[in-house]
């Protein structure tokens, strides 16, 4: 069984752990806390620890240690956080006040991502579009869009990390869709490599949601999009069974918000590393400020924007699984999907524009009243 005493033994340990080391960072005044208020993205009103990451990653590699059922996947495991490792410090390091940048972050992904193919020797070998296929069955061709693509997908998981549980929902989300779908197609080491990483994030959003005393980071929301999304990688090549559009739906969320993110900078002629304020849950959050809450009230509008918001992220992901190994219906659902989550920021955005309007012009009223 996947599910045993001593899994759920260690469940506890993992989680205590990284509850304890989240809960000891709330009084770490080291990095960027303060500094983050003034940033143009900052959905929080108080500076806050972003060193949760730390708790994350340690509380994952020490568990390594007696998680596994085997030492062989025990010590596999501990080479893949290895690898992992030059992301996570470009990462705690932008979290400590070295500003490191967003290309070198990416290029951090890309060493990282490249060390775990030489590691481990798996990339992604289809993407399930036959015209592409043919290509991806060149190696040469495969591994460095793998590499690429990878890692846009863990940056991806840093952008989506701006209000309080929202990063972590939909990680712990992506790592029981993946567990579910290793348990349909036996892929038992990954089960249980996913169970640990559930466990410590578990631990942590205990401390995150909903009042965000402590923050992942760039540390952790890096390394936790990374080892989520190369452990999918490693699932589709072992197991021709699974559909890679059922992955694209499992990680639509963070994918989706970045697409998203490209686009609306493109047009708008904007750079494409620096930071905006109009991502889907930062429109989510200032319509509840503007329309529900009021004003002055952003520490209710970020947890409950993201408690809107995990639903619609977790609804991909129920289909993924639900359709794990069907092509067809995995592909039409993830164009759905795109579909749906595009329609609804431009209404949103085009209701915030009327919002502003209207605004405006009573202003203005207001102001003739009283000349």
């Amino acid at each position: 069984m996947l599910l045993n005493y001593a899994f759920l033994t260690n469940f506890i340990y993992v989680f205590g752990a990284s509850l304890a080391l989240s809960v000891a960072l709330i009084f770490v005044r080291i990095g960027r806390g303060a500094v983050d208020l003034s940033a143009v993205q900052a959905s929080h009103t108080r500076p806050t620890s972003r060193l949760g990451g730390v708790a994350v990653f340690g509380v994952v590699f020490a568990g390594t240690w007696f998680w596994f059922s085997a030492p062989a996947v025990s010590s596999g495991y501990q080479l893949f956080l290895l690898v992992s490792s030059p992301l996570f410090v470009a990462g705690v390091t932008e979290d400590l006040g070295y500003p490191t940048g967003v290309r070198l972050r990416l290029l951090a992904a890309v060493v990282s991502g490249a060390a775990f193919v030489v590691a481990f020797g798996q990339w992604l070998p289809r993407l399930d579009i036959p015209i592409v296929d043919r290509g991806m069955a060149v190696p040469a061709v495969a591994i460095p869009f793998t590499v690429l693509a990878c890692a846009g997908v863990t940056h991806a998981f840093n952008l989506i990390d701006g209000l309080n549980g929202l990063s972590s929902f939909v990680s712990m989300g992506v790592c029981a869709a993946l567990m579910a779908i290793c348990a349909q197609v036996g892929l038992a080491a990954h089960f249980q490599a996913l169970g640990l990483l559930l466990t410590a994030l578990a631990g942590f959003l205990v401390v995150n949601f909903p009042f965000g005393r402590v923050f992942m980071g760039d540390g952790g929301a890096y390394v936790v999009g990374h080892i989520l999304v190369w452990t999918s990688v490693s699932i589709v090549w072992n197991s021709p069974h699974v559909s890679a559009f059922a992955i694209l739906l499992i990680f639509f969320w963070p994918i989706a918000d970045t697409l998203l993110a490209i686009w609306r900078r493109t047009v708008r002629g904007a750079d494409m590393t620096r930071p905006d304020r109009l991502h889907f849950h930062q429109l989510v959050m200032r319509g509840l400020e503007i329309s529900v809450l009021g004003r002055g009230r952003r520490h209710i509008a970020n947890p409950l924007a993201a408690a809107m918001i995990v639903p619609m992220a977790l609804a991909p992901m129920f289909a993924g699984v639900l359709f794990y190994d069907n092509v067809v219906a995995t592909a039409w659902l993830s164009a759905v999907a795109f579909g749906v989550f595009f329609l609804t920021y431009l209404a949103g955005m085009h209701w915030s524009r009327r919002g502003r309007g209207r605004g405006r012009g009573r202003g203005r009223g207001r102001g003739r009243g009283e000349v």
